[in-house]
């Protein structure tokens, strides 16, 4: 009642107050005017339906809700959609609207801004944040912690990433996939790739080629899975394999193959033949025994081999002189005549392979004949 009446006196009295001189206005002068305004007021000017404040028809009922066309528990549920829970770990929707020198300030739905640090923005070096972002793009975040005291989520495109790259890495690994990567580093223990934005490592056991390791930086290989280990962190990877699965794809058992003698330990000698690595043991350089391939071999040597085995899950062809040899012992005595007689050999070996198959015998025993 009192605001409305207190509408009504101004209405009334502007002249009266400004016919009093500013400086002869004093306070019982004001109280004088409000009193006689309020009691010329007619009984018709007073409105009948002023709730008082703790009246409870002024309060929303049920009933209210549902005549406006839903019920409470719909208006509950509608306002449960603005009650964000968010947790370290979710997947959400966000829209960008800054980029800043240190990241980028996206809106999540959140009370406050969430901020995503510049070395989050991408599993791959990036120049800046323009390289992936673009003010109001909407795209998926991943949530790291909790909120600071501010309310601040901090987020992450990085991990997304990180997490499906680790998913199509075990995929590829699981279909034996041939993939091709560039090397950008290479230290004392072999060379470093990347692999769906993932650092892999290449064993320079596993590296086969004629270059020096330092010269394969820039160079795409052919690569096969050794290893795929998330939680250890660790994708090792086997450019010798590729290599081998493309030659054993023209490759056979029984095969005669010119190669060169690249390396020799006290265990064999470490034939190439076209671009990969055989292992011609030293049991399989002739039938006599023989105390190192040295006395034999020489780095560098042109000579034939014939295949005995293929391995691709491991990488490895194992290659045999002894099964060349007309006579015993003449790889010792007279290389030459085995690499003259070499296909003629072969020939033998191969019948021979046949002949123990079609019998039920076990071929892998005439290796050792």
């Amino acid at each position: 009642m009192t605001e409305n009446s207190a509408s009504k006196i101004q209405e009334k009295t502007p002249e009266k107050e400004t016919s009093i001189p500013e400086e002869n206005i004093s306070n019982s002068t004001i109280a004088e005017v409000e009193e006689k305004s309020i009691n010329e007021l007619k009984e018709d000017d007073i409105p009948k339906n002023i709730p008082a404040a703790d009246d409870s028809s002024s309060r929303i009922n049920k009933s209210d809700l549902e005549s406006a066309g839903f019920t409470i528990d719909e208006f509950a549920s509608l306002l449960s959609k603005y009650d964000y829970n968010f947790k370290p770990g979710d997947i959400v929707n966000g829209t960008v609207f800054a980029l800043e020198s240190k990241g980028a300030m996206i809106d999540i739905g959140a009370k406050t801004a969430a901020f995503m640090p510049m070395q989050e923005v991408s599993i791959n070096r990036v120049e800046g944040l323009s390289d992936v972002l673009q003010p109001s793009e909407i795209r998926e975040f991943f949530i790291m912690t909790e909120e600071n005291e501010d309310g601040q989520l901090s987020l992450s495109i990085r991990r997304i990433e990180y997490q499906r790259a680790w998913e199509r890495v075990r995929q590829l690994q699981k279909e034996d996939a041939t993939i091709y990567s560039e090397v950008f580093a290479t230290n004392r223990g072999g060379a470093l790739v990347r692999v769906e934005g993932l650092r892999g490592f290449i064993p320079g056991s596993h590296i086969s080629t004629r270059k020096a390791k330092e010269e394969l930086v820039a160079d795409f290989l052919p690569l096969k899975f050794l290893e795929v280990d998330e939680e250890r962190n660790r994708l090792v990877l086997s450019h010798r394999r590729a290599l081998v699965e493309r030659k054993m794809n023209r490759l056979e058992v029984g095969e005669v193959v010119v190669g060169a003698v690249r390396g020799i330990k006290p265990y064999g000698a470490f034939i190439d033949i076209g671009g990969v690595s055989g292992l011609l043991h030293i049991s399989e350089i002739s039938h006599e025994h023989i105390e190192t391939p040295h006395s034999v071999l020489n780095v560098n040597d042109q000579m034939k081999v014939m295949i005995i085995d293929l391995d691709a899950e491991r990488g490895r062809i194992s290659l045999s002189t002894k099964a060349l040899e007309p006579e015993p012992g003449d790889m010792l005595t007279d290389p030459q005549k085995v690499f003259d007689k070499a296909e003629e050999m072969a020939a033998r070996y191969k019948q021979m392979l046949l002949e123990q198959a079609e019998e039920g015998e076990d071929p892998i025993a005439v290796m050792t004949i």
